[in-house]
Parts: structure tokens; sequence; C-alpha cells
């Protein structure tokens, strides 16, 4: 057992000042996550700054039909809200994809998004593992990488990250509402996350001591055809090998007038695809172009023995979630 100080935070700015006051703290929400981290020793937090009871448990409609969901929403209450269900259902079908019905009535909004890898050799505190200890090494290169990433990897990590959620958001264009000791900032869903580089202990760009208080969603995508798929070894409760989120905005015709693609269980970020969304635009939507786009986008793929199976599994679901949409969309003839 190893002890830490408890601290239920009273108000945002209290948290941070918490925070501040107690090198080596951490936010404490849902639990689900870092909870299990503390078990297995992989975290050790010096202290442990509760801000489940902050008011910051509401969905609010934004005046341009877009929404504000609070870092302490339960990822069960956002899936199920009306507001999500109706503008972005590929976001209540990424977060009813994510882990189980009990998790889900108790992780938050905030807690998802920071939630680390599922790495075995991260989790496991006798294996060399660079984000866990910097300058050990990489187990998992030379280990068993089925589930490991496949695109903007680096020699010093090649985990994937685990949220359902997060590709959504991305595909959403979403931004990330931050409070920390220098006042507020907004950052993009899509950039919220890091690429390992040489510190792949890094997980986000959040600096110390700043906290998620909510996720805005823009109301220029409210509305659009959108769906989230996960390809995974069973039916529930299990991470993505690969998973597209998808956000489409046609002409009559099919042009394609405004496109959101993103990626999961790819890299250790969600992947926003940017170079088959460029590809797409202005472009009509047949399956042969989506084809074309989305391999565009996985060329840029390294992947290493035990993974090479995700590339062409992700093709093939963005080819068919897109295309799904675009026939969706479509007026029937009769």
């Amino acid at each position: 057992m190893k002890p830490f100080h408890y601290v239920r935070a009273e108000s945002v700015a209290g948290a941070v000042e918490a925070y501040a006051a107690r090198p080596g703290a951490c936010y404490l929400a849902g639990g689900t996550n870092l909870m299990d981290l503390m078990k297995l020793g992989v975290e050790t937090p010096a202290a442990l700054i509760d801000v489940s009871r902050l008011p910051l448990d509401t969905v609010q409609e934004l005046p341009d039909g877009g929404l504000r969901a609070g870092a302490t929403v339960r990822n069960s209450d956002l899936a199920a809200h009306p507001l999500v269900r109706d503008r972005f259902p590929v976001l209540s079908q990424a977060l009813l994809a994510g882990a189980s019905g009990q998790l889900r009535n108790v992780a938050t909004t905030g807690g998802n998004l920071l939630q680390r890898t599922r790495c075995t050799y991260f989790q496991d505190t006798s294996a060399p593992c660079d984000k866990r200890r910097p300058g050990s090494g990489c187990a998992a290169r030379d280990g068993v990488h089925r589930d490991h990433a496949v695109l903007g990897a680096s020699e010093r990590c090649i985990a994937t990250h685990p949220s359902d959620m997060a590709v959504a958001l991305a595909a959403l264009d979403a931004e990330v509402e931050l409070h920390g000791p220098e006042g507020g900032r907004t950052v993009p869903a899509a950039e919220f996350h890091r690429l390992p580089g040489d510190h792949p202990e890094r997980d986000t760009v959040i600096r110390p001591g700043e906290l998620i208080t909510a996720v805005t969603v823009p109301g220029a995508t409210a509305g659009r055809p959108s769906a989230y798929r996960k390809a995974r070894d069973r039916a529930s409760y299990a991470f993505a090998l690969a998973s597209v989120a998808a956000v489409l905005d046609l002409d009559a015709d099919r042009t394609v007038r405004a496109v959101g693609l993103a990626f999961g269980g790819l890299a250790h970020r969600p992947w926003r695809a940017r170079l088959a969304e460029t590809a797409l635009l202005g472009q009509r939507l047949t399956e042969e172009a989506v084809a074309r786009a989305v391999d565009a986008e996985l060329a840029l793929a390294q992947p290493l023995a035990q993974n090479a199976f995700k590339v062409p599994l992700a093709r093939n679901l963005a080819v068919h979630t897109l295309s799904g949409l675009a026939a969706a969309r479509s007026p029937q003839r009769t």
C-alpha cells in the first residue's frame, strides 16, 4: 500500500490550487482507469484531487446548434442525451462501443480523454517501457504487438490510444476546454493527444496542473450524416483493433462538400485522416473514390510483423462506412 493524500475540490480554481500545492498529484473523477493503474503500481500519485463533485456534469446546447459537455458528464449520460443522439450520432455510437455498461455509468468525459494505453508492457512494471519509465526501451517492438500502432509510432513507443469517444470528437472538429494555473484555453480535439516522438510519456498537450472542464462540438457538424464503426476481437468490452469515425456533407449529386474522417486503434492518438479528406473534397463520393483517398492516407502506415492486418482492416472499415453514409443520404429512386 502506497500512501497518498486525498483532497475534495470545491471549485475548478480550488482544484487547480490544490494540484499546484501537492507535487505529484493527479485529478480523480470516475477513476475507472486511474484506480487500475494505481493497483498495478503504474501510477503512484502523491495526492488525488477529487473533481467528481464539481459542477461540470451538464450537457448544454450552444447558440450555433452545437453542444458543450462538462468534463464530469458520465459516458452513459452523454451517449443517451437527445442532443447527441439526434445531431451527433457518431459520438453516441462511439461511446456505446466503449467499455461495458457498468463502466460507462462511472467513466467521465474528461477521464475518457485522459485514459492511458492498454499496452500490456506499459501495465507490467517489470517490463521496459519508455512511456512508463523514459529511457528504458520499448518491449512491444520485439514482443507481442498485434494490437499496436501502424501510424505515427516511433522507436520509443508503438502504443495506441484506447478511446472510442476521442475518435468521434476528432472527426467532429470538437474542442477541449482546459483550465490551469495560467487560466483557460481551448485545444482542438484532434490535436489534444500527442504522437510519441522522443517523449512517449507525454500522452497529451495538457500543461502541468491543467484540468479538463468541458468538450464542445460545433454546430457546423450538427445533423450531418455520421457513423462510428469498430472492429474488435469480441462483440463487447474490447478495445479497437481498428475503428473509424466519419462525418459527411454531400450535395444532391453526392459531391463531397465537407468530410471528417478519423481512425482509432492505429496510432498513439486518434488519427485524423487529413490526406483522405483533402482527396475527397469536391469529388463525387463513390466506393472507388473513397478507396483511393483512404489508400493515400494509409500509405503512411509502417506496420510491424504482427499488425500489418490493421491496414486493410482500417481501409475496409472506412470504405464501408463512408459508402454507407452516402447511400443513406441519397434519395431513393422508384
